[in-house]
């Protein structure tokens, strides 16, 4: 006889009287389609209130074993109250159906299911009731046999893909005045950010909001240790605002660190380069001005994002890199993929040097929860990759090179550049 207990909360795995691990997936960590916020998930009650029949519910594991796995699904339905479903495992589908017991849990057995494979497979919910009727909360998918043995599921109701990034190696010693970084967006899902010129103070780059919004992004760190609220950073420590462009919306952000936000809304093309430059003039000992300047490929100029003033700076940019946000967790399931090309440091004499190794990095949901998460080299440019599911991944750590593109930003048309600053001869006695 299997036992089981449902927790909601966590991935469960227990074992029953074959030896075999049996695997509890709280539904809260599954995802819908064809949208992605089509049900209201709570950790504590799973899927709720789904009654629409074209939504469908996805939970996808790792499986190192192929072989035989049975399928439940925990569910709860109104008393009396009767409904038709089916899951499905790739070209598999079983239907069964459940009665309700109000909120009592009834688990739902659609018998076993064959995974031929290694590797990620989905497990695909779906309502067989025409009429809508039904409101039922899923609860959970549960897994026995011997396949389950070492598989891996998202443990996290943020259902977000890892955040993944390149960082460009730089000398210290190097007083990095500009720092430009040319972009591709190959994937537009929305809530993604795209992000080309990052550096220790802010971030450059663009973003998809709704499937109608996109949005140009610059933004710069306060000084001090606040991360949430910026209504606690004392004034001699906030960015203060030097300029912004036509269009341009600037205010204030929180919740990760804190700081001075502006952005452009413009529907920037998914498929075309877009590029970014990012400046830095110390103005003394205390401050640096860091400004944004983006491309209009469709006014074929530069305009300035905005110019921000940073306290207890006076120095250049530092810690370049470049990353690729799911920022919203429902729908990491789906892929995301930018180039990352033509990479250039101008120096704070005026020289042009350009970047032609990277190292891959994620944060922890790549580490504890998200193994599909990728950098490579692709036609010379640099790529990042994350989310839906795709076997394999890049180790954290290992460095990429590719090919010097000559395409030197100090020939093309810029904005306004920083002012050479011209080494103080020496003075000797």
């Amino acid at each position: 006889m299997t036992r089981h207990c449902i927790s909601l909360l966590f991935f469960t795995l227990v074992c029953n009287t074959a030896g075999f691990a049996e695997i509890l997936v709280p539904a809260s960590t599954a995802y819908t389609s064809p949208g992605p916020i089509a049900l209201r998930v709570s950790p504590e009650q799973g899927m709720v209130n789904w009654r629409d029949h074209k939504t469908q519910i996805q939970w996808t594991g790792q499986f190192k074993n192929w072989g035989t796995v049975s399928a439940k699904v925990m569910m709860r339905l109104p008393v009396g109250a009767a409904s038709e479903y089916q899951l499905s495992v790739g070209d598999q589908s079983k239907t069964a159906t459940c009665e309700g017991k109000g909120d009592e849990d009834v688990s739902v057995s659609f018998g076993e299911f064959e995974v031929p494979a290694t590797g990620y497979q989905s497990f695909i919910l779906q309502s067989l009731d025409r009429l809508d009727s039904v409101a039922c909360n899923v609860r959970a998918l549960v897994l026995d046999g011997d396949a389950t043995t070492d598989a891996h599921f998202n443990l996290d109701p943020r259902r977000n893909a890892a955040s993944v990034h390149l960082r460009y190696p730089v000398a210290d010693n190097a007083d990095v005045s500009s720092f430009y970084c040319e972009l591709t967006g190959l994937e537009d899902p929305i809530w993604t950010y795209y992000m080309a010129c990052g550096w220790h103070r802010g971030y450059f780059g663009m973003q998809v909001n709704s499937p109608t919004e996109r949005r140009i992004i610059f933004s710069v760190w306060d000084s001090g240790n606040e991360a949430i609220d910026r209504q606690r950073v004392d004034q001699q420590d906030r960015v203060t605002l030097v300029a912004k462009g036509d269009d341009v919306y600037s205010g204030d952000f929180g919740n990760e660190g804190t700081g001075g936000h502006s952005h452009l809304k413009f529907h920037w093309k998914t498929g075309e380069k877009q590029r970014f430059l990012v400046t830095a003039e110390p103005v003394d000992a205390s401050f640096t001005i860091f400004s944004g300047y983006y491309f209009r490929n469709d006014l074929n100029d530069w305009m300035l994002i905005s110019s921000w003033k940073a306290p207890k700076e006076g120095r250049y940019l530092r810690g370049l890199y470049s990353f690729s946000e799911n920022f919203v967790g429902s729908n990491g399931h789906v892929v995301r993929k930018a180039l990352f090309d033509n990479q250039w440091i101008r120096t704070a004499a005026g020289e042009w040097r350009e970047l032609t190794t990277s190292i891959f990095s994620h944060d922890a949901t790549g580490k504890r929860n998200r193994r599909d998460r990728f950098m490579g080299v692709e036609n010379n440019q640099f790529f990042l990759s994350h989310g839906g599911f795709i076997e394999g991944f890049t180790e954290s750590g290992k460095s990429f090179d590719r090919l010097p593109t000559g395409r030197n930003p100090g020939e093309m048309k810029l904005p306004p550049m920083p002012e050479p600053v011209v080494p103080k001869p020496l003075v000797t006695k």
